[in-house]
């Protein structure tokens, strides 16, 4: 009888780890209900805490600062108060010693507080992110569920819908969304909504409109699971189609889902402050990240920080939502096992020496 080579030895032990680790996942997963798997595995994420931790405090600098929704914030100034210039309009903040200061961000050239001018525009991008992700993502699940599922004359009306949107360039329709959402004439109940709600109004036709990419990718999600056993098995047991769509397919798509959700937010926040860099999104008096990077682009050399913190908030927000993003996909997606060197190590050792031996071949 040949002796077993090294390289069995090594997918064996390789085997031998991988059921290891698996037991252990279901060891620690059993009992649990789903909402508890969630969390679990959504907290043991470490990029995801910190893109959260991150996001939250941005929030809630950016609410609470200087105020919303009517409600004053705790900041002394806003996006428009002008002051004379402390310290030539360099920050007054520092590291060492630790110190805030008047204006810790630094004032521009007329002495508004920058501070107050990135905290404004950190709300627009904010707002505008969620509005657009939670339109197009709702739109994107539903038209990509019912074509890939249903199918025949479902997906050829879904499907061509959603042709016609996507062939329309994007760019251009939200500057024109923009110039209308800034008008500041009061000549009718729209136009008068729309001077005080703009970045709203752009959030909100941009979501519907942002959603056909989601809804390809959600469609061809469905075209594969709809013929998985699992859904055969729910069919055949008398399963209605909400109950097999909304409790078998979709929790196997929300992986899917909610990354492209998260990078459709990303992209919402890149979106407003393109379109506010040139000129064609949030207008003065107000203020955005992007109309603050557009608008100190040229003192970059000489004052450099009224580009830093606006640019520097433009991508804590992206990467923040990225990594959350990316946290709960692997907590929703069932397929997703986290492989555990460790443990599997420790456990393949353990059965090794635990093993019984084999009796030697008795000598003639």
């Amino acid at each position: 009888m040949s002796q077993p080579t090294q390289e069995d030895e090594l997918l064996a032990q390789q085997a031998l780890s991988e059921a290891a680790a698996t037991q252990a996942g279901s060891e620690v997963t059993s009992g649990l209900s789903q909402g508890q798997i969630v969390r679990k595995r959504f907290f043991g994420h470490t990029g995801a805490l910190i893109g959260l931790a991150v996001f939250a405090l941005i929030f809630l600098l950016a609410f609470t600062s200087v105020g919303a929704f009517g409600i004053p914030g705790w900041w002394k100034y806003n996006h428009v108060d002008v002051s004379p210039l402390v310290n030539d309009g360099a920050p007054t903040s520092s590291l060492w010693p630790i110190a805030w200061g008047e204006h810790p961000f630094g004032q521009d050239r007329i002495g508004r507080d920058l501070f107050a001018m990135t905290m404004r525009g950190a709300q627009q991008s904010i707002t505008v992110m969620v509005l657009i992700g939670a339109i197009a993502g709702a739109i994107g699940a539903i038209v990509g569920g019912l074509a890939g599922y249903f199918r025949g004359w479902v997906e050829a009306v879904l499907m061509r819908l959603t042709d016609v949107i996507i062939i329309i360039p994007l760019l251009l329709l939200a500057a024109v969304v923009g110039q209308i959402a800034n008008r500041r004439d009061e000549g009718s109940w729209l136009n008068g909504f729309a001077a005080n709600n703009g970045v709203v109004i752009l959030g909100v036709f941009l979501g519907f409109v942002s959603w056909v990419g989601l809804a390809r990718l959600v469609r061809g999600e469905f075209l594969t699971l709809r013929e998985r056993e699992f859904v055969d098995a729910a069919r055949i047991s008398g399963a209605s189609n909400a109950r097999i769509i909304f409790k078998h397919i979709l929790p196997n798509a929300v992986g899917v889902l909610i990354v492209n959700v998260t990078l459709t937010m990303s992209a919402a926040i890149l979106l407003e402050t393109a379109l506010s860099y040139l000129g064609l999104g949030v207008k003065a008096p107000d203020t955005s990240l992007g109309l603050l990077v557009a608008q100190n682009q040229e003192a970059f050399a000489t004052r450099p920080w009224l580009f830093w913190f606006p640019g520097l908030f433009i991508i804590l927000i992206c990467l923040s939502i990225n990594f959350i993003g990316d946290g709960l996909r692997d907590a929703f997606d069932p397929r997703q096992k986290k492989f555990k060197a460790k443990t599997a190590v420790e456990t393949t050792r353990h059965s090794s020496t635990t093993a019984p031996v084999a009796d030697a071949p008795k000598g003639s």
